[in-house]
């Protein structure tokens, strides 16, 4: 549904609804309560947690890159080709920003900042690049045709809490990868307990970051394709954190 829609959106063709839209969302939803529940039988196959039995490895830059790209580049396809969305208030525009501006960073910087690290199996990485596509399209096509805020809505105390938790969770993420990347010295391998910054409370800081980002931009966004955004990203990063931490 989801590709079949987007194929007809490069065609200037309206097929997509609100109705999708939830539909989507909940989705979503069920994508992330599934994802925590397998996570509890067998480890997520992603760094040192890789094997080969989930496909054949694709190095790990390149994958990290190929995987976050859609995140970013859908949303720009959708507000450069589409021929039906509406004039972009500055809410949406802010809230967009802030969607995008996280992918910049994950897909166009940390991919070539990553020191060593094991492939990715193929099967995840195809996963990850479909999820990203698909919520690439749900968050802008939301954002970017059927969000309706009002001109005051960056003076909401719901904005403003929602940027602040987005501000706050973004800066934990960036800091925690970059000790994260200090551990190895040069020709260095192994895995070793990171210290300091949020580290120092929790033993998956880089997934707290995210997490408080993507429920700062729910609150921000107060709308279903936000939230169900959240929710996905609390259940897949804490039980990867889980996994870490055990």
């Amino acid at each position: 549904m989801f590709w079949w829609s987007l194929s007809r959106l490069a065609l200037g063709v309206d097929n997509d609804s609100e109705f999708l839209l939830k539909s989507l969302s909940w989705l979503m939803v069920l994508m992330g309560v599934v994802t925590f529940v397998l996570s509890k039988f067998v480890d997520l196959p992603y760094g040192r947690y890789a094997c080969s039995k989930f496909g054949f490895p694709v190095n790990v830059k390149i994958a990290w890159f190929i995987q976050e790209l859609p995140s970013l580049t859908v949303p720009l396809y959708l507000m450069c080709f589409s021929t039906d969305i509406k004039p972009l208030s500055l809410p949406n525009r802010l809230l967009l920003g802030m969607f995008i501006g996280h992918y910049i960073h994950r897909s166009l910087i940390f991919p070539f900042l990553i020191k060593g690290g094991k492939a990715t199996p193929f099967i995840p990485f195809a996963l990850a690049f479909i999820y990203c596509a698909f919520n690439g399209y749900l968050q802008a096509r939301f954002l970017s045709k059927y969000a309706v805020y009002p001109s005051n809505w960056i003076t909401d105390p719901r904005f403003l809490t929602g940027f602040a938790l987005w501000s706050f969770g973004l800066l934990v993420n960036l800091h925690s990868d970059h000790i994260l990347r200090k551990l190895r010295k040069p020709n260095e391998t192994g895995y070793k307990i990171p210290h300091g910054g949020m580290f120092e409370y929790v033993s998956g800081a880089n997934f707290l970051g995210e997490i408080i980002e993507w429920t700062g931009f729910a609150i921000a966004c107060w709308s279903l394709p936000s939230a169900a955004f959240a929710v996905f990203g609390f259940f897949v990063l804490s039980a990867r954190a889980t996994q870490h931490h055990r």
